[in-house]
C-alpha cells in the first residue's frame, strides 16, 4: 500500500494542481466576461487600441496580416493533419493523436459557442482577414493557443535536446502572443477579446493535456489507478483524523 502510494501521489498532485489552475482560469473568464457585458472593459480596450494605431504603418500591416494567417482555420487545419501523420507515423502515439484532435477540434466548437452565447459585434468585420460573425472571444487566439500549446507540450515531451525544446518553447509563445495581438492592430478584435480566447484556450489546453496524461499513466503503470487514488485518500484522511486527534 505504501509503494502505490508513493506511485499514485505525484500524478495525483499534478492533476489537481492543474484542475485547481484550470478553475482559476474560469473564475477569471466569468469575471472578464462580466465585464464586457456590463461594458467596462472600454477603457481597457480604448488604450490598447490607441497605442496599436499610434504605431500603424504599410510595413507592419504587411507583417500583421501575415501573422494572423498563422492562427487562421486552414492554416491551422492544414498543420494539424501534418502533426497527426507524424504522430502516427513516426511517434505511434494514438493518445496523442485522439487528444490532440479533441483538444483543436473542441476549441473551434467552444469558441463558436461562447461567441453564441456572448454575441458580441466587431470593432469592424473584414472577410479577408477572416473578420467575420461575433468578436467574443477571438477564435485566432484561442485557436492559436490549444494548437502551438499542444505543440509545445509534445516538443516538451519528446526526446529533442534542452537547447532545442528551450528555443522552440520560446519561438511558439512568442508566436501565440503575436497572432492576439495581430487580431487588435488590424482591427478584428477588441483586446478583450483576445484576453479572453487565451484565458478560455489555457483552460481547455488544461483540461485536454491533463486527461492525456491520465490516461497514458493509466495505460503505462502497473496501478490501478482508480483503486490507488482510492487508498491514497483514505491514507491521506486516516493521517489527518491522527494529527487531529494528537
Amino acid at each position: 500500500m505504501e509503494e502505490e502510494s508513493k506511485k499514485v501521489g505525484l500524478p495525483v498532485l499534478l492533476v489537481l494542481t492543474g484542475l485547481g489552475i484550470a478553475s482559476l482560469f474560469v473564475w477569471l473568464f466569468a469575471e472578464l466576461a462580466e465585464e464586457v457585458l456590463e461594458n467596462e472593459m472600454k477603457s481597457f480596450d480604448n488604450s490598447i487600441i490607441n497605442f496599436f494605431e499610434a504605431i500603424e504603418t504599410s510595413t507592419l500591416d504587411i507583417i500583421y496580416i501575415g501573422i494572423t494567417e498563422l492562427g487562421s482555420v486552414w492554416f491551422l487545419t492544414t498543420l494539424s493533419v501534418l502533426i497527426i501523420l507524424l504522430l502516427w507515423f513516426k511517434a505511434k502515439d494514438k493518445w496523442g493523436i485522439l487528444f490532440f484532435v479533441i483538444a483543436v477540434a473542441g476549441s473551434g466548437l467552444l469558441t463558436w459557442l461562447l461567441k453564441q452565447f456572448y454575441e458580441r459585434g466587431r470593432p469592424s468585420i473584414n472577410e479577408d482577414i477572416d473578420a467575420i460573425g461575433f468578436s467574443f472571444p477571438s477564435g485566432h487566439s484561442m485557436g492559436s493557443l490549444v494548437f502551438y500549446g499542444f505543440l509545445a507540450y509534445l516538443i516538451a515531451r519528446s526526446s529533442q535536446k534542452r537547447a532545442v525544446k528551450y528555443l522552440s518553447l520560446t519561438v511558439l509563445g512568442l508566436l501565440i502572443i503575436l497572432i492576439g495581438t495581430s487580431r487588435i492592430y488590424l482591427g478584428a478584435h477588441f483586446p478583450s477579446d483576445v484576453l479572453a480566447g487565451f484565458i478560455a484556450g489555457t483552460v481547455w489546453l488544461l483540461l485536454c493535456l491533463l486527461a492525456l496524461e491520465w490516461v497514458q499513466w493509466q495505460s503505462n503503470s502497473p496501478v490501478r489507478p482508480v483503486h490507488a487514488l482510492r487508498k491514497f485518500l483514505i491514507r491521506i484522511y486516516k493521517k489527518g483524523k491522527q494529527k487531529v486527534k494528537s
